[in-house]
């Protein structure tokens, strides 16, 4: 590997503005930016007239390993997301068997550090019984605690009142929530079958996880997070109403609660479940365009924090299945930024914006060390994307394990070309260089 890297007259997109410059990449980490520098022992990369955006970094992820690893693993899905541009990710403790113990959770990280191409990290899962071991992790080197309010796999449903208030009394570190209130699935589910038994639908799915399920958990968990001082972060929100539980009047490092909004929840809408039925069936469910629309609105005026993916990849053999038995959740982190890059071109959203919700957001949301900006001394984790070129997601170009995509036959108008991951040049043209493998993240806690 070459030890230093020079990126040519890059436009770079940064801190809410465009410059054109020059990188030096050396030793892993950003050594200069500026206009005409030279370093003859530097590999060089001519990107004019390309965008240098900082590498984007997913905040929830299912990876599927260990135990699930028909459907995904660290290894190919990690390649995935550095070929879609993302150079960092969190990863969900919903494995086989659930990161219930700091034992599994130390063993996703071993997992890790000898497959991942990308960047990591790991959260550590809460249960109904181990809020002793959830209390043991370290905040410098784990992303956070991830709990179910609602459904989930396993034993990682929370709904002991006692064992939550536990948990938002005593986290020791951001505390990331899937809010759902089961109750309420369970009454609408019940319905449903007593009307049409198994011929339930993907349409009626949003119906059944309406918005009322998201609205009581996710209230719910700030009430609690305002009563105990935690420090929250609500997961893939998925409806208009929920936007307003949260502030835009407050500087994001000073949040005491923030949220997420999805992919799929900013592209799709009820009447895609027409054409794309399971494959676009997620938890919480794609909902209405009015509720898309206003989580977009939501994203640009600050109340809505971070752009994830929530990729949860399954099998076409599981997902052809009838809508009961289908599971809920698909590939997304390779085609992420290009799904943004293209609600940008369709004049929705700012380069800088993006930008903004897909790195610089997480990276002082999470409290990221040297991450998240194109900034001298910080990591290199860079992607290079050419917004005058095009291609169309077919299965023979996806990178998942799974090898379908709710974005087959979407043309994207812009093309990720070279991924930078703490300074190694991954992924350049279709190639990787899978010689050096992704770092561990760590946090200023």
């Amino acid at each position: 590997m070459a030890n230093s890297i020079l990126i040519k007259a890059a436009t770079l997109v940064n801190e809410g503005k465009q410059t054109v410059a020059d990188v030096l990449i050396k030793d892993g980490k950003i050594a200069k930016i500026g206009s005409q520098l030279s370093a003859p022992e530097a590999k060089e990369i001519n990107a004019e007239g390309k965008y240098l955006l900082p590498g984007c970094i997913d905040d929830q992820v299912h990876f599927r390993e260990p135990g699930l690893t028909h459907k995904g693993e660290i290894y190919t899905e990690a390649k995935a997301a550095v070929a879609g541009g993302i150079t960092t990710y969190m990863e969900m403790p919903n494995t086989v068997p659930n990161a219930l113990t700091q034992e599994l959770l130390a063993d996703k990280y071993q997992i890790a550090q000898q497959k991942s191409l990308a960047n990591y990290s790991f959260y550590m899962g809460a249960g109904n019984t181990n809020l002793d071991e959830v209390l043991k992790t370290d905040p410098k080197n784990v992303c956070g605690i991830k709990v179910f309010m609602g459904s989930s796999t396993g034993n990682m449903l929370v709904d002991d009142e006692k064992t939550l208030e536990g948990i938002f009394k005593n986290a020791p570190m951001l505390v990331a929530t899937h809010c759902e209130d089961e109750a309420t699935i369970r009454h609408n589910l019940q319905l449903f079958k007593e009307k049409y038994g198994d011929a339930i639908t993907p349409e009626m799915h949003p119906i059944i996880r309406n918005e009322e399920a998201c609205y009581l958990s996710s209230s719910f968990a700030v009430d609690l997070a305002k009563k105990h001082q935690t420090r929250l972060h609500i997961l893939h929100i998925s409806t208009g109403k929920e936007t307003f539980l949260f502030d835009n009047k407050t500087a994001l490092a000073d949040k005491k609660i923030t949220s997420e909004a999805c992919i799929h929840h900013l592209w799709f809408h009820d009447e895609d479940y027409k054409t794309k039925g399971n494959w676009i069936k997620w938890n919480p469910a794609v909902k209405t365009m009015a509720d898309r629309d206003e989580i977009l609105k939501a994203l640009l005026d600050d109340r809505i924090d971070v752009i994830a993916t929530d990729h949860a990849p399954h099998t076409k053999e599981e997902k052809l299945q009838t809508y009961l038995n289908a599971p809920s959740g698909g590939p997304l982190v390779q085609h992420a930024l290009n799904a943004m890059l293209e609600m940008h071109k369709q004049g929705k959203i700012s380069l800088e914006k993006i930008v903004e919700k897909m790195a610089h957001n997480v990276a002082i949301c999470f409290q990221l060390a040297d991450r998240g900006f194109i900034r001298e001394g910080y990591w290199a984790d860079l992607v290079l994307v050419d917004l005058n070129a095009s291609y169309t997601v077919k299965e023979d170009n996806i990178l998942a394990k799974c090898k379908w995509s709710p974005f087959e036959g979407t043309t994207f108008h812009s093309e990720i070309t070279h991924t930078f991951v703490s300074g190694h040049l991954a992924y350049e043209h279709g190639k990787f260089d899978e010689s050096v493998k992704g770092k561990r993240l760590t946090f200023n806690r």
